[in-house]
């Protein structure tokens, strides 16, 4: 069975750096692009950063420059890495994988996130 958890969200302070990690287990096919969505009490969730199997980012116009997604397909692993976090970056952050299925295609999966406080 396929499951994706995300690890790494902790409280910060304003300036610090942070790395969240997402790994989709369960699978021995493969993942296509894996996203990093946010969402903060009381706002609609958004997504932060995208990457595709090419490794082709994409990312957030408020985030850009300070953070970075990468991943490992070895481990069917995607994670981010926040600088010169803010407060406006506090949410619980989700990751989302597209698995490849054995009758072609791929399935979303996602991870139940991770809390990131950034807060003096």
């Amino acid at each position: 069975q396929v499951q994706v958890v995300e690890s790494g969200g902790a409280l910060v302070q304003p300036g610090e750096s942070l790395g969240l990690s997402c790994e989709a287990s369960g699978t021995d096919l493969g993942v296509n692009t894996m996203r990093w969505y946010r969402q903060a009490p009381g706002k609609e969730r958004e997504l932060v950063a995208t990457i595709d199997r090419s490794r082709v980012t994409d990312y957030l116009a408020s985030v850009k420059g300070r953070f970075i997604i990468t991943r490992d397909d070895t481990k069917n692993s995607a994670y981010l890495q926040m600088n010169s976090l803010k407060a406006e970056d506090t949410a619980v952050y989700v990751c989302n994988a597209e698995v490849f299925e054995a009758t072609g295609g791929y399935r979303h999966y996602w991870g139940r996130g991770t809390q990131v406080t950034v807060s003096s």
